[in-house]
């Protein structure tokens, strides 16, 4: 249900499948996000079974309101049924994991072990255009984080093979982020996520990046909005040991 990565600095990295949970399909099984339209007692037995798994606790975990935005806000505890509309969060706070929902957008988990500092972005298309990626390392930055000691893992996202899009869009996207022009395994516009999420963490001074291999549309162990349109979300978590 639950892969893991826990590096030597005290810094962990989570990412969930679509198995192990309880929702009925086309949400089935571990469908993590509460927008969906699932049965809500669905998705808090999901998320506490995802926080048992780690080692959590269900109230340990943040959840935004992801809207394909920028916005980044500094956070101390879960904010609750409410969540502001956000797409970026940081944390000065161990053992507070922070999550990002996904079903093809790339989730980006950063991690400075030595400042004590944590932060997690939702890079959709638009996100990524408009800079969630920069606005997310600035923020830790201000909460004493380093771009040379950050830690970055990208968890299962579409790849540029199969993200297709419009060559107009493709345009628009590579007008902000040029590392992102990509080309489908089918000879059309693409966008490759990754590759542009990957650039912008390396002019931000960020270069330890492990990504994720799996593809979320050609996955049939992911949920994915490109292939199934009402379907559940995926979770990544990022946090770190308590001292």
């Amino acid at each position: 249900m639950i892969g893991t990565h826990d590096s030597e600095s005290g810094a962990h990295f989570a990412f969930t499948d679509r198995w192990g949970g309880v929702s009925a399909a086309p949400f089935e099984s571990l469908n993590l996000g509460g927008r969906v339209g699932d049965d809500p007692s669905y998705v808090r037995e999901n998320r506490s079974r995802a926080a048992a798994a780690l080692g959590l606790g269900a109230d340990d975990v943040v959840w935004m309101h992801q809207v394909h935005g920028r916005e980044v806000a500094c956070v101390e505890a879960p904010f609750g049924d409410e969540a502001p509309p956000l797409d970026g969060i940081v944390t000065r706070r161990r053992s507070l994991a922070l999550a990002v929902l996904t079903a093809d957008c790339t989730p980006v988990l950063l991690a400075d072990p030595v400042a004590g500092v944590a932060g997690a972005a939702h890079a959709g298309r638009p996100g990524l255009a408009a800079g969630v990626v920069p606005a997310l390392v600035e923020a830790m930055r201000k909460q004493g984080a380093s771009p040379e000691r950050i830690v970055a893992r990208t968890g299962p996202a579409v790849c540029g093979r199969c993200y297709e899009v419009p060559e107009e869009m493709r345009e628009s996207v590579a007008a902000a982020v040029p590392e992102a022009y990509a080309t489908t395994s089918w000879g059309t516009a693409s966008v490759d996520m990754a590759a542009g999420v990957r650039a912008q963490l390396e002019a931000c001074g960020v270069t330890t990046l492990e990504q994720s291999a799996v593809c979320t549309m050609e996955s049939a162990d992911h949920f994915s909005y490109r292939r199934e349109k009402t379907t559940g979300r995926l979770a990544s978590y990022v946090w770190l040991e308590a001292n």
